[in-house]
């Protein structure tokens, strides 16, 4: 294999939050601009409402969490990210305030930045039910690098404010299949491991 074709198994896990407006139609709108880059989304996690954590009283979140694969360069996906929130009309007021789409880089292969813009993985994922419950729920063998299992860290008390809506769904873009016929829907419970490549923290361009 070579060093670019490992760079395109690296494994990318995304966090979609949303508490104002079309809240589900804000997370199915960032999921459609990350997909339409060249970043290959494997697995969306169930829709949970989640109690807001820090900042000024605002309403609840919807959030889920993204599983996928890209050989692109961590700061371009940030990029990429930011375009899903312009397209949402986010605007940012406040630290942690509402907001009308999140769209947060968690982990990215192994790749570790202490760099303020982008620090990975993502410096508050740890503590983060409404990170945590949706990506268990997709691996439940997922590791946070420099934490540790992700069923570790969560600990029973942290999930009380994160409630799964089974009437509300999050659809993958149209992707093409091996046999080139286009599919789509929430293909969930797919391994991050099975997207990972060891090495695939070399830089790609």
């Amino acid at each position: 294999m070579t060093a670019r074709e490992a760079c395109h198994d690296r494994a990318l896990v995304l966090s979609l939050g949303s508490n104002l407006g079309d809240r589900l139609a804000n997370l199915q709108l960032g999921l459609d601009v990350v997909g339409s880059g060249a970043v290959d989304l494997e697995a969306v996690s169930s829709v949970y409402e989640t109690d807001p954590v820090g900042g000024p009283d605002q309403a609840d979140y919807l959030n889920a969490v993204l599983l996928a694969g890209s050989s692109l360069p961590a700061r371009e996906i940030l990029g990429l990210c930011a375009t899903a929130e312009a397209a949402a009309g986010r605007v940012r007021m406040e630290r942690w305030g509402p907001r009308t789409l999140d769209v947060d880089i968690i982990v990215y292969g192994e790749q570790v930045s202490a760099d303020p813009a982008l620090t990975l993985p993502h410096p508050r994922a740890y503590e983060r039910a409404f990170v945590l419950v949706p990506w268990l729920e997709l691996d439940p063998h997922a590791e946070l690098p420099g934490w540790g299992a992700v069923a570790g860290l969560l600990a029973p008390a942290t999930a009380t404010g994160v409630r799964r809506r089974s009437d509300l769904r999050l659809a993958l873009p149209d992707r093409p299949s091996k046999d080139g016929a286009a599919h789509n829907g929430p293909a969930r419970n797919l391994p991050a491991t099975g997207i990972a490549t060891p090495g695939a923290d070399a830089p790609c361009s």
